[in-house]
């Protein structure tokens, strides 16, 4: 509990916690975000990790000069589509080893059933669209691969995904992240990030309830 407590104040208070890990980290600050978005995206044990609101405050924090933003979207590009790619190679590889252990708790398999619901309705354009869905996000990539998706059509839609992803959500932040309101609400720009974030996942769900 006391973990998941401070990820939550880490997410809503993210713009302050960067500021502490460039202060305290410097340079190394590139390799922790890149880490960060990379697991994220990599890992389907890691869906919890902050996406969306880490690129808005990223963006927010290369508007002021406090690190290098061209540098940072580069390296949270590559990050973005190199986590997939290996998501991909994880659920192509051993997924189907994954979903055989019983009693398995290395993923949740409500979460698996959304990606694949998810997939049903969007078909390829999933990846993309997953990009901006959270925890779909990590899975997205997992299914694929387990699903047995071409390799060359697959990292079309992952590039495209990371590219549109990263520079959506640090551009965002990059020119409105340092306006007074925002910076003066920040946590509730965070939450509003979630909110929308989740509308996709939000919304079948609910309709699916109001049909039962």
């Amino acid at each position: 509990m006391e973990l998941i407590a401070l990820l939550i104040n880490f997410i809503l208070h993210i713009d302050q916690h960067l500021v502490e890990i460039i202060q305290n980290y410097g340079t190394w600050t590139y390799l922790i975000l890149f880490l960060i978005i990379f697991s994220e995206t990599g890992f389907v044990v890691t869906p919890f990790l902050p996406g969306d609101s880490l690129l808005f405050a990223i963006g927010a924090l290369g508007a002021k000069g406090a690190l290098d933003f061209n540098a940072a979207i580069v390296l949270l590009i590559l990050a973005a589509v190199g986590g997939n790619t290996l998501n991909y190679f994880i659920g192509k590889t051993i997924g189907h080893k994954i979903l055989a252990m019983r009693n398995s708790r290395i993923i949740k398999k409500e979460y698996l059933n959304k990606t694949h619901a998810f997939y049903q309705k969007h078909g390829g354009k999933a990846i993309i669209l997953s990009r901006f869905v959270p925890i779909i996000r990590t899975f997205a990539p997992f299914v694929a691969g387990l699903g047995k998706m071409s390799f060359t059509r697959y990292s079309v839609y992952n590039v495209i995904g990371g590219v549109s992803w990263v520079c959506l959500f640090m551009f965002s932040g990059y020119f409105i992240g340092n306006i007074e309101e925002v910076k003066n609400n920040f946590t509730y720009v965070i939450f509003a990030i979630i909110f929308v974030s989740l509308l996709p996942t939000i919304v079948p769900y609910l309709q699916s309830k109001r049909r039962r």
